[in-house]
C-alpha cells in the first residue's frame, strides 16, 4: 500500500485535534519546513484552511448558504485569534468593554475583535476586512 500523501497527513491530524487553530511547527515531525508550508498553502486553496497571519492556519468549511469559506471555530474570528494567540504563549485578557458586557453592565455588545496583550505582540492577524486589534 503506497504510503500517504503529506497534505493527507496534515489533513488527518487536523481533524483528530480539538484546537481550531494550527501553526506549521506543529506538523515539522512529517516532513521539512517547505513541504509542509507547501501542504498548508495547497489546504487554503482547496479550502479546508484559512490564512489568519504569517504561520496562523485555521480550520474552515464552505458555507453552505453562501458557498463562501468560513470559520470552522465556535466563537469565529475572534476566538480564533484568541486561541492563535494562547498557542504563542502571549498572555491577553478581555478588554474594559468586553468585561462590561459580560458582567451586565452595560448592554452595548462589543462588535470589535480586540484583546489586550500584557507583553510584547507585533503580528498581524486578520481574515478578510476583520484584523485583530491589539491594546497595550
Amino acid at each position: 500500500m503506497p504510503r500517504p500523501s503529506l497534505r493527507e497527513e496534515i489533513r488527518k491530524r487536523i481533524a483528530a485535534s480539538e484546537d481550531d487553530v494550527f501553526f506549521p511547527r506543529e506538523f515539522l515531525d512529517l516532513s521539512d519546513d517547505d513541504q509542509v508550508s507547501r501542504a498548508l498553502r495547497e489546504l487554503v486553496r482547496s479550502k479546508e484552511l484559512l490564512r489568519l497571519g504569517y504561520g496562523v492556519y485555521a480550520r474552515a468549511f464552505p458555507s453552505r448558504l453562501s458557498g463562501a469559506v468560513v470559520l470552522d471555530t465556535q466563537n469565529g474570528f475572534l476566538g480564533a485569534a484568541r486561541q492563535a494567540l494562547t498557542k504563542l504563549g502571549v498572555p491577553w485578557e478581555l478588554t474594559e468593554y468586553q468585561k462590561a458586557y459580560n458582567e451586565g453592565r452595560t448592554t452595548q455588545v462589543p462588535v470589535n475583535a480586540v484583546v489586550r496583550v500584557k507583553g510584547r505582540f507585533s503580528r498581524k492577524l486578520k481574515l478578510g476586512r476583520m484584523e485583530l486589534r491589539v491594546e497595550r
